[in-house]
């Protein structure tokens, strides 16, 4: 049987559950479904001008020690970091930020992999950084089959599918090379989102606005409009089950991995905690070990106070 790896969210603020997660896999494989892998952690060290995808906060910055220690910490378990370096709208320019390119220097080892939407930015990394694996954004939005297996013929190390090919075999079935594509399995967007390259659009705008806003004095902000939306915000692994671009792990294993497509991507880098833990908790784990798995895990949450239980605190009488 294939190696089932999953894809999983998060370089900065789901950094500790995914180590815990690495862990857990290695200390209690009988947790786990059949062939479960971790085939990368993915994401940014904020604030990214390269960033692209989900949008992070204005008020964080990583250090040189954090991003060392992090991308050194996920190697050593033989994990890559991919970053999400698929901001629409960068320029020549863009490509020299110092901190970008810092982390892609740190980064350069020969075990790690980003991805790519912007032609000007692959280019300029393919030449800086041959090191590295590249790979094919969903953010593109490739719905034709065919320029689907041109894609694929590109030198991607994977090609992550558009969710709204999912379970559509009769496309699926015309993919070539299937070993090279990757599946968003939870997406939480409305099927057929009309709205989702405006919103890819608006966040590589925001993103650059949160690093201009450093450079101004407070009266001169540009403020950052919230994007509304109902369904990636309020929705969880439990409300999109009657989606049809759901897969479950019934599909993963009886459908996908026979088929040859062993890759699958775990949104959820700004997802709630507990939320997240319940999408890793349903999708790679044996039904019947999941509660003790997840007792276990959230034990170890709250020891490494990743996870604050605050106690009562304590009145006069009388």
């Amino acid at each position: 049987m294939l190696p089932v790896r999953f894809h999983l969210p998060g370089l900065r603020y789901n950094y500790p559950l995914n180590m815990f997660w690495i862990s857990l896999l290695k200390t209690h494989p009988e947790y786990f479904r059949e062939g479960v892998e971790i085939g990368s952690l993915f994401g940014c060290f904020p604030t990214a001008l390269w960033n692209g995808g989900r949008l992070t906060p204005p008020y964080d910055q990583c250090d040189s020690n954090f991003i060392e220690n992090v991308i050194k910490s996920v190697n050593d378990e033989g994990v890559p970091i991919r970053y999400t370096f698929t901001n629409p709208l960068l320029n020549e320019h863009d490509c020299e930020d110092a901190f970008c390119n810092y982390c892609m220097q740190a980064a350069d080892n020969g075990m790690n992999e980003v991805m790519v939407f912007s032609p000007i930015l692959e280019k300029y990394l393919r030449e800086k950084y041959p090191n590295f694996a590249y790979n094919s954004s969903t953010c593109k939005e490739i719905k034709d089959v065919d320029e689907l297996n041109a894609e694929i013929d590109k030198p991607y190390k994977y090609v992550v599918l558009d969710y709204n090919l999912n379970n559509k075999w009769d496309l699926l079935d015309k993919v070539e090379h299937k070993e090279k594509l990757e599946v968003l399995v939870n997406t939480l967007c409305e099927p057929g989102c009309k709205r989702r390259g405006e919103h890819y659009r608006q966040i590589a705008k925001d993103q650059k606005t949160v690093l201009l806003n450093r450079t101004l004095p407070p009266d001169k902000q540009i403020p950052i409009k919230h994007w509304h939306c109902d369904y990636g915000e309020y929705n969880c692994v439990h409300t999109i089950q009657d989606y049809p671009t759901f897969i479950s792990p019934k599909d993963i294993w009886e459908k996908y991995v026979p088929a040859g497509i062993n890759n699958f991507k775990i949104e959820g880098r700004t997802a709630n905690l507990f939320s997240l833990i319940d999408t890793y908790c349903f999708f790679m784990l044996k039904p019947e070990k999941a509660g003790e798995a997840r007792l276990l895990l959230l034990r170890n949450l709250e020891k490494q106070r990743v996870i604050v239980v605050n106690k009562p605190r304590p009145g006069k009488w009388p």
